[in-house]
C-alpha cells in the first residue's frame, strides 16, 4: 500500500517496469508537517520494498507525477527505455552511502600557529604601536584562516582520493551544511555521496573506521540508501525531465 493507502502496482514494458499508484494530476500539498513526513516515508518504504523484490530500482523523487494513465507511463518507458536500461545496469547491486568527515577545531587551528611566518607576525605585533598592531592583527587573522582552510582542504583531498578508489562513483556535496548534534563543535571538511556495490562496502567501512580512530578526526557513515544522487534527470523528448 502506498500514499494515503493507495494500491501500488507495476506497469511493465519488456524487461523493465514502473512502480506506481493512481493519484490526482497535481502535486501533494499540505500544511501539516507530520502528514508530509508520512507521505515521504511511505514513498521511501515503497522504494525499499521494490528494491527487495526486484533487486535494482531507479528511485524517483517524491511528487513525480505523470498526467495520464498506465498507457502514458508505458509510452514514457518506451521512449526512455535505453536510458533507463543503462541506468539500471549502472545501479545493479549498488546503493548510496553518505560519508561526512569532521575534524576538531583545535586540530586545524593549532597547526598554523606553529608556522614561522605566523610566529614572526605575532612578535611584530607585540612591538608595534597600537594602530599598526591593529592592522597587523587583522592580517594575522586572515593569514591564519587561510592556513586553516588550506590544511583542511589538504586532508579532505587526501581522503577523497582514498575513498574514490573504493567506490563505483562519488559526488561532492557542500560542507557548509549544519553539523549534526553529535558532531557539534567540529568542522566538516568532507561531505560525499558514494555509490558502492555491496561487495565493496566492507572495504570502505574499514577505511573510514581507521580514519575515525585518528586523533582529531570523526566520521559519519550512513546507508545503504536508494541511489538518488546518481540518477539525475531522465527524459530527452520535448524538453520533459523526470527526476
Amino acid at each position: 500500500m502506498g500514499i494515503e493507502d493507495s494500491h501500488v502496482y507495476t506497469v511493465p514494458i519488456n524487461d523493465i517496469g514502473a512502480v506506481v499508484h493512481r493519484c490526482e494530476a497535481k502535486p501533494y500539498k499540505t500544511e501539516d508537517k507530520e502528514k508530509a513526513g508520512e507521505w515521504i516515508l511511505t514513498h521511501q518504504y515503497v522504494i525499499d520494498l521494490a528494491t527487495k523484490e526486484f533487486g535494482t530500482v531507479i528511485p524517483l523523487t517524491f511528487d513525480t507525477i505523470f498526467k495520464g494513465d498506465d498507457e502514458t507511463v508505458k509510452q514514457w518507458l518506451r521512449g526512455e527505455y535505453r536510458q533507463l536500461k543503462t541506468m539500471l545496469e549502472k545501479l545493479e547491486g549498488k546503493a548510496e552511502y553518505g560519508v561526512q568527515v569532521f575534524v576538531e577545531n583545535d586540530f586545524v587551528e593549532k597547526a598554523p600557529e606553529e608556522k614561522e611566518e605566523i610566529q614572526r607576525l605575532k612578535k611584530e605585533i607585540e612591538n608595534k604601536p597600537k594602530g599598526a598592531a591593529y592592522l597587523l592583527q587583522k592580517k594575522l587573522e586572515r593569514k591564519l584562516e587561510l592556513e586553516r582552510k588550506v590544511l583542511a582542504d589538504k586532508h579532505a583531498k587526501n581522503l577523497y582520493n582514498q575513498i574514490k578508489k573504493l567506490v563505483d562513483d562519488v559526488k561532492l556535496d557542500s560542507t557548509r551544511k549544519e553539523v549534526p548534534e553529535k558532531w557539534k563543535g567540529k568542522r566538516m571538511i568532507l561531505n560525499l555521496a558514494c555509490l558502492a556495490h555491496k561487495d565493496k562496502i566492507q572495504n570502505l567501512g574499514n577505511m573510514l573506521g581507521e580514519v575515525n580512530k585518528r586523533e582529531g578526526f570523526a566520521v559519519r557513515f550512513t546507508g545503504p540508501w536508494p541511489p538518488y544522487s546518481f540518477v539525475g534527470e531522465i527524459g530527452r523528448s520535448k524538453g520533459e525531465k523526470v527526476k
